[in-house]
């Protein structure tokens, strides 16, 4: 049977070499007889393909756009379900769950999910992935409202659909996990200032436990979203590869398998490349006071402004009478949270006068997270024993549509947000260092610490020692704790990227003191009083990621829209060459 099979294949091949001229015809009575010159001249001219048939690309062949490899890429019954595991992968990497490997493992099904996929289905995948991840992450807007949480979700899911576009000619090129490296620092450069500037979401922030994290401290968190996007694009890669790697042996195999696994590793080493100084050096302690907030379902009675400030001032107290007995160790400073009080202290003679009691009961200065009136500002003031209010910090990143109403004229037709926020905030423009003793202190309030610029700028001002003040009172209204976890995981990073020890005051929670490597010193709980204290390092010293700047997220995007140029100028060279070689229809 196999001898038989094989000759036959032989004379068709045989066959198939020979000119028409050649070739035999049956006879009438079965043998076999020469074609003659106008028999061989019709048949060709009936068997030749029309036009039609000229312009019909072969099966086989590889369509115009989708990427060089061997992969076709998911069916549309895979392909959904991959790009809605992506975006649970993403948020997964991300408190409260904080389950850090899916932070490569999300960026990897997302290329598998749009791998071949034309512009349209590539879209709506990204856009489903999106969506996904962003209304996970965002659980806890639904204690402002649930609109709000609904529109900024499909907002941030839209620009990462619209971007994911771009993923297409990326995945033409040769090495393109380097490019979707690229991309995903490119996407989180523009979310982070488009239209009107959220961080929440980026990969590196939800490393701070992991042993990736000390990539932030060489080039700041863009360097970390990038590895772990390669590191991702990678695995996909290894999964695309796998048919070919098969028929190819297993040499290539391992080779590929070891590859990937070198970039994985890469990413793991953070913490090896590098770790926070440690040694001798001068130290303080520094105290952190969460005097609570009434736990209402509405924000009205949530933030009673005089109750707030009783609260802390009462707290701020007893740690005095504390510190006399000698159960507590006296702080060098004590650090208020954001809204501690809600009313300007120079328009309330009974709000100053229950601050300065509090401040002359501790005997230390004091950072009170103020509102400040004409301008309206959201401020850290520095209360001095004897002396009352002296520097103040204006926050600079304002919140949209929490502390600043954008569009508002247009808002107020449709919507009840304006009211939300009647009026708003004015922002500051420059950085403050407070002078206490040896200890210089810069002060990021509550959604500025996701802005690297921002808190960098703290530091090269001159700051050892770095505050976070904020108020999560409002997110955490149904028990949830994402915000305040999220935003204590980007205080965490902070640590590490800056060098610098860092206190954390929140009204109702999470308060925590964190080291230099992004470990926690001590944390408190939600809805509860609590006063921290810790004694932390006072540094000086820049890490490569300070002294780096802006620039190694600079120096990504540009590459990567570099390489899209190159991918994009490269597809109209294969589309024009693809168009010369298809052979002319004849007249």
């Amino acid at each position: 049977m196999h001898d038989g099979r094989a000759a036959g294949r032989a004379g068709e091949t045989a066959g198939a070499d020979r000119s028409p001229a050649q070739r035999v015809q049956p006879g009438p009575n079965g043998s076999q007889s020469a074609a003659s010159p106008a028999e061989q001249h019709a048949r060709a001219a009936t068997q030749a393909p029309g036009p039609a048939a000229a312009h019909q690309p072969s099966r086989s062949a590889a369509r115009p756009g989708r990427p060089a490899a061997g992969w076709p890429g998911l069916s549309g019954r895979w392909s959904l379900p991959a790009a809605f595991a992506a975006g649970l992968a993403l948020a997964g990497a991300f408190p409260p769950v904080g389950f850090w490997p899916l932070a490569a493992v999300g960026p990897a099904l997302l290329i598998l999910a749009v791998w071949g996929k034309r512009p349209l289905v590539t879209f709506a995948l990204a856009l489903t992935c999106g969506l996904v991840f962003f209304v996970a992450l965002l659980s806890w807007l639904v204690n402002v409202a649930w609109y709000a949480w609904m529109t900024l979700s499909v907002v941030e899911a839209l620009i990462f659909a619209i971007l994911a576009l771009a993923l297409r000619p990326l995945l033409r090129l040769r090495y393109w996990p380097l490019a979707v490296g690229g991309w995903w620092v490119t996407f989180e450069a523009v979310h982070d200032r488009f239209p009107f500037g959220f961080p929440w979401g980026r990969l590196a922030m939800s490393q701070a436990a992991a042993p990736t994290a000390g990539w932030t401290a060489i080039g700041g968190p863009p360097l970390l979203t990038f590895l772990l996007a390669l590191a991702g694009a990678c695995l996909a890669c290894l999964v695309i590869s796998l048919p070919a790697m098969i028929k190819a042996g297993w040499r290539r195999a391992a080779a590929a398998t070891v590859l990937a696994g070198l970039i994985t590793g890469l990413a793991l080493a953070g913490n090896l490349v590098w770790s926070a100084p440690s040694g001798p050096g001068p130290t303080t302690v520094v105290a952190t006071v969460q005097g609570d907030v009434p736990h209402a379902r509405n924000l009205p009675n949530l933030l009673r402004a005089s109750t707030v400030t009783a609260n802390h001032a009462a707290a701020t107290i007893a740690l005095a009478q504390q510190v006399r007995a000698g159960r507590r160790p006296a702080p060098a400073m004590v650090i208020w949270p954001e809204n501690s009080t809600d009313i300007d202290p120079s328009r309330s003679m009974s709000t100053y006068a229950s601050i300065a009691a509090a401040v002359a009961a501790i005997g230390r200065p004091v950072l009170v997270g103020a509102v400040l009136d004409e301008p309206l500002r959201n401020a850290g003031q520095l209360w001095l024993p004897r002396v009352g209010p002296t520097q103040v910090y204006i926050k600079r990143q304002l919140v949209p549509f929490g502390e600043v109403i954008p569009l508002r004229g247009l808002l107020d037709k449709f919507t009840s947000l304006p009211s939300l926020q009647p009026r708003n905030f004015t922002p500051g423009h420059r950085a403050v260092v407070f002078h206490v003793g040896r200890i210089r202190l810069g002060d990021v309030i509550c959604y500025e610490v996701g802005f690297d610029n921002l808190v960098r700028s703290e530091v090269t001002a001159g700051a050892n020692l770095l505050a976070v003040q904020t108020n999560d009172a409002d997110f955490e209204l149904d028990g949830q704790l994402g915000e305040s976890l999220q935003q204590l995981a980007m205080a965490r990073i902070d640590a590490i990227t800056t060098g610098r020890a860092i206190a954390v005051a929140s009204t109702t929670g999470l308060s925590a003191i964190i080291s230099p490597d992004g470990s926690i010193l001590t944390r408190s709980g939600t809805w509860q009083r609590a006063v921290l204290d810790a004694r932390v390092p006072l540094r000086t010293g820049m890490t490569p990621a300070v002294l780096a700047g802006g620039w190694p997220e600079r120096g990504i995007v540009a590459a990567t829209l570099l390489s899209l140029a190159w991918a994009l100028a490269a597809g109209r060279r294969r589309s024009r060459s693809l168009a010369w070689k298809r052979p002319s229809v004849p007249g």
